[in-house]
């Protein structure tokens, strides 16, 4: 049994007389439906062996779940990926990823039969290092949204980091080019956003949306643009860009939401840092994103070139 694949707790004096299944659910937090899978996959063991989940243990036992993955919904066979992608991985361990996303890649495919997205490429990845890892992404980014996606290559990661990203345990931070200027150096943006009923994938600030709450702090002003420092309390799509529509400043090159091309092919927007305490050793990760070259050329040309013209 290898270290990487199982996670392991030793019960302690405090812990004898509880049930396997409670050390399982409250020691090693794992959820209900994953301890239902685990149990059908022979993937918790008691002092090595298969335990029955009311048997009581005492203490110096050791209680194991299996962690890796061999299998996933989202594990594709390197076959289907029509390309080998290069991902840019800023940390990883056992149980986490961080990747730099380009713009341009799909984090996951939404059709039957979509290639070249990260979760080809990370499977391509893990399958070449003959790793037994899943590709599960905890959070979502735009696909011309460049930067830094926290990714958990197990089921079992996945549910650690799904809850630390529900009670707000994760910040992440982005670096946005915006069009004018905005009132004051920093503030926060609280606005209903939900679906724009005449387009099928735009949003829009709406009384019938989900609570949305984005805060910014300005970096740096041009004449016509301001660079803002973006961070968010929730994960709504394509919250940033819709928030500073609706206050009248999109962002660079986002023509979905008016914004000018100004150069950019796409939305001038990048995750550009991504800390948490890690769920299961507690280390503080911190983690950026450098800027790509698309934006380093804009953000030059407008806080550069265009400030030395005025």
């Amino acid at each position: 049994m290898s270290r990487k694949d199982w996670l392991e707790y030793v019960v302690t004096d405090d812990d004898a007389g509880m049930s396997v299944e409670q050390i399982v659910r409250q020691k090693l937090n794992v959820s209900g439906r994953m301890l239902q899978r685990l149990t059908r996959s022979k993937g918790i063991l008691l002092n090595r062996k298969t335990p029955f989940l009311k048997r009581e243990v005492k203490a110096g036992d050791k209680v194991s779940v299996r962690v890796a993955e061999y299998r996933t919904d989202t594990t594709l066979a390197v076959t289907e990926t029509s390309v080998s992608l290069p991902v840019d991985i800023l940390y990883e361990d056992d149980h986490l990823l961080i990747a730099n996303k380009p713009a341009g890649m799909m984090v996951h495919p939404l059709r039957p039969g979509q290639k070249d997205t990260l979760v080809h490429a990370l499977t391509a990845l893990f399958q070449q290092r003959r790793e037994p890892a899943g590709v599960h992404p905890v959070h979502r980014l735009d696909k011309d949204t460049s930067g830094a996606i926290l990714i958990a290559k197990s089921s079992y990661g996945h549910q650690l980091a799904d809850r630390l990203l529900r009670e707000g345990g994760i910040h992440r931070e982005y670096l946005a080019v915006i069009e004018g200027h905005l009132a004051s150096d920093k503030g926060t943006i609280q606005a209903l956003i939900g679906r724009d009923p005449h387009h099928p994938t735009r949003r829009r600030v709406s009384r019938n949306g989900d609570d949305a709450i984005t805060h910014y702090e300005v970096e740096q002003r041009s004449k016509e643009h301001t660079q803002v420092r973006v961070w968010l309390e929730t994960g709504r799509t394509h919250q940033i860009r819709v928030h500073f529509h609706h206050l009248g400043h999109p962002l660079v090159g986002d023509t979905m939401y008016e914004g000018s091309r100004a150069g950019m092919r796409r939305q001038a927007l990048h995750a550009s840092r991504l800390s948490f305490s890690h769920p299961l050793t507690g280390e503080e990760v911190q983690v950026s994103a450098p800027l790509p070259s698309d934006l380093k050329r804009l953000v030059e040309a407008i806080f550069t070139l265009e400030k030395s013209q005025d």
